[in-house]
């Protein structure tokens, strides 16, 4: 008698952050524990499944801390242009989200193409795609 095939997870997209970005996410995600354990415990996650690489090698297609970068909800079918933000800067009228936000620990690391899938904090599952990464402002005015 055999068991029936367990449910595959989605597998999860790789993710890139740079060494100094590292360190700065590490530190927020230990001042976030007493306040919002599971999702400073995701961020943790992810950095630890995360390949590092020097600032310099960080490529411009991969969303880090002040780039502006434009995903699809699959599920919603709407695409949605923000940028990604540490949490003090985070505005959600002017698009800025922050890191410590269950999106931004989704979005941090991931590059053009990739397809995730993450929790709302109301529970409902989506599937994102990064369509476009912007390194600057005047990026996406050109819509380049």
């Amino acid at each position: 008698m055999s068991n029936p095939p367990k449910a595959r997870r989605p597998r999860r997209p790789k993710i890139v952050i740079s060494s100094t970005r590292l360190a700065e996410l590490e530190a927020l995600s230990e001042g976030m524990m007493r306040r919002n354990p599971d999702l400073a415990e995701q961020l943790v996650e992810e950095l630890g499944r995360a390949h590092i690489v020097t600032p310099a090698r960080l490529r411009p297609d991969v969303v880090d801390i002040g780039r502006r970068v434009t995903y699809r909800d699959e599920t919603a079918e709407k695409d949605h242009t923000v940028t990604l933000v540490f949490p003090q800067d985070a505005d959600i009228s002017n698009e800025r989200i922050s890191v410590m936000t269950p999106i931004g620990v989704a979005l941090i690391g991931l590059a053009e193409d990739a397809v995730f899938h993450w929790e709302t904090r109301d529970g409902h599952r989506r599937e994102l795609k990064i369509l476009k990464v912007f390194t600057t402002v005047d990026e996406t005015l050109q819509g380049a």
